[in-house]
């Protein structure tokens, strides 16, 4: 089960749209995982894909995750190694990506608002509680279901492990 993420922010604003976290025109030519992480946020923060490390966390405004419904704006991130997304809110249908594959999307406009970039955070899952710059904000805790989904990598990696679990 997955319980804490900690890592480094990194901040951005309002409206951060799926071609700003994945530019839209290597939509049909990159499907290399790697090579997608190349190009998470490369149009917000050149320096992103060369610098996120393991375990940091985006932390986005309002909106975060508009336009278009590729996942590859969830995948890029995830395969960068982000660990967790805190917005003071999301598009409904990347909100649903992320779950889908496997990276947490948390809802806390609080912590949002007080996170800076480069400062640490902690995001306790199991509480629902995330810490930042000696604060501390709760958030409502993610369903048993979908903590299972997360923890699984995703949807299909969590579907699978259940069909597994039923064989005699």
């Amino acid at each position: 089960m997955m319980e804490t993420v900690r890592g480094r922010i990194w901040k951005f604003g309002d409206d951060v749209n799926t071609d700003v976290i994945f530019p839209g025109k290597y939509t049909y030519t990159i499907t290399d995982p790697q090579e997608m992480a190349r190009h998470a946020m490369e149009d917000a923060d050149p320096e992103f894909a060369v610098k996120v490390e393991p375990g940091d966390i985006v932390v986005g405004g309002r909106n975060f995750g508009c336009g278009s419904s590729r996942e590859q704006a969830v995948g890029a991130l995830r395969y960068a190694g982000v660990g967790a997304i805190v917005a003071v809110s999301f598009a409904r249908i990347y909100f649903r990506n992320a779950v889908n594959l496997g990276l947490p999307a948390i809802v806390c406009p609080e912590a949002a608002a007080a996170a800076q970039p480069g400062d640490e955070m902690t995001i306790r899952f199991t509480d629902g509680v995330i810490e930042v710059r000696g604060g501390a904000y709760t958030f409502p805790s993610f369903p048993d279901f979908m903590l299972a989904i997360l923890s699984d990598g995703g949807l299909i990696p969590h579907l699978r492990k259940k069909t597994v679990d039923r064989r005699p």
